[in-house]
């Protein structure tokens, strides 16, 4: 997850309004009975004033304000943790039960306890898991909603997007932008394929700006087999020659192969972060920006042994143990992961990552709403700085 070393905003001012804030958390601790929140005290007249005011679709501003514009950030999900063993056998049941042209998508969605009512694994992000047997193909699609995949088990699967087909391995990460034509399989003799979906559908329904189309028939493939990747997914070299004007990265699967030999050098030269150990983003290989307009992702690699420290900050993540086992502590709850167990962090959520092996490093995936939250301006965050920056569980 995004880290947060303090070198940033250091001039006086900053400094200045950080110390007063600090003095109303203090001193207060976050009551509202102080000078510029709301304080009105009902009587009969206010109430029959607001009940006038009702009926003309309108209402006083006082009587909400506090609860619209919280002192912190404040995150309606709870931090959840979903086992794949426990989801696994159901996962593939759902394919002996429905085939891909009866359900579209063959999908589990993991659904937060707090954000059911918008189909939400955490914020307004979605997650499910897909699965696709040998010889099987969904349709061809598209959506305003962005999505993208990160693969879990099998061989031989595939996706097709926008005409570019390309081969998917185990822990690969795969993007479909929102708008493009995309349709997913697995060929004979493949293995059954199951991957992560995440997309950004509860978001872009908030905004209402959602759509879906289905394509008629297959795409025609109008690159060679994995074009993309490998056109654009060599170390610092993109094509001279050719122009990318579309708004995500042109880059449409980040290979595993080359992803986790990247984290192995990277910690050879870099110092471990206290919060995230090794942290690399997934990028737009143009930009070196987000890999799409709403959602990003990232992998991190947590040393033998590691034991992070506990930030907060906005932005709403949710996470797949890629190798390894080990556990974080979100809000002073404990939640034991290993590989391809998924868990969520909320926004503003205290979260600390441990590695429980003292011989192999562990690796976290995760996808996120951080190009929304850093694009307006969202985001800030805290480190916690009692007991050595840890929390205590409750």
């Amino acid at each position: 997850m995004r880290s947060l070393i303090k070198d940033s905003k250091n001039d006086d001012f900053e400094n200045l309004s950080q110390h007063f804030f600090k003095i109303i958390i203090m001193e207060d601790k976050f009551s509202d009975d102080v000078y510029g929140r709301a304080r009105v005290q009902d009587t009969p007249e206010l109430e029959a004033y607001y009940k006038e005011l009702e009926t003309l679709g309108a209402g006083a501003l006082w009587t909400v304000a506090n609860d619209i514009e919280p002192w912190e950030p404040r995150s309606s999900s709870v931090p959840m943790l979903w086992k794949y063993d426990d989801l696994r056998e159901l996962v593939l049941k759902s394919s002996e039960l429905v085939t891909p042209e009866q359900a579209g998508r063959r999908v589990v969605y993991l659904v937060n306890d707090k954000r059911k009512d918008v189909s939400a694994a955490v914020g307004w992000l979605y997650t499910g898991i897909q699965v696709t047997r040998p010889g099987e193909s969904t349709s061809a699609h598209r959506h305003k909603a962005s999505a993208l995949r990160f693969i879990m088990e099998g061989e031989k699967g595939y996706t097709v997007v926008d005409g570019n087909k390309i081969m998917l391995e185990v822990n690969d990460f795969v993007i479909t932008p929102n708008s493009t034509w995309h349709e997913h399989g697995v060929e004979e003799g493949g293995k059954t394929c199951i991957w992560q979906d995440g997309l950004d559908i509860p978001l872009v329904n908030a905004l209402e700006a959602n759509d879906y189309a289905v394509y008629d028939g297959k795409q025609p493939l109008v690159k060679p087999l994995n074009y993309s990747p490998i056109t654009y997914g060599c170390a610092g070299l993109i094509p001279a020659d050719k122009t990318w004007d579309k708004p995500y990265s042109p880059l449409f699967k980040y290979s595993w192969s080359k992803v986790y030999p990247a984290l192995l050098e990277a910690q050879k030269v870099n110092e471990v972060n206290p919060f995230d150990g090794i942290f690399m983003q997934y990028s737009n290989p143009l930009t070196g920006g987000h890999v799409m307009q709403t959602m990003g992702a990232a992998m991190q690699l947590l040393p033998t042994g590691f034991k992070g420290k506990a930030h907060k900050h906005t932005g709403s993540f949710v996470y797949q143990c890629a190798k390894g086992k080990g556990y974080s502590i979100i809000n002073g709850k404990r939640f034991d992961w290993k590989e391809r167990d998924i868990f969520c962090v909320p926004s503003w959520a205290w979260h600390e990552h441990h590695n429980l092996s003292e011989t192999e490093d562990a690796c976290l995936f995760n996808f996120n709403d951080l190009p929304v939250i850093e694009g307006l301006g969202l985001f800030q965050g805290r480190e916690l700085e009692e007991n050595n920056g840890h929390q205590k569980i409750e």
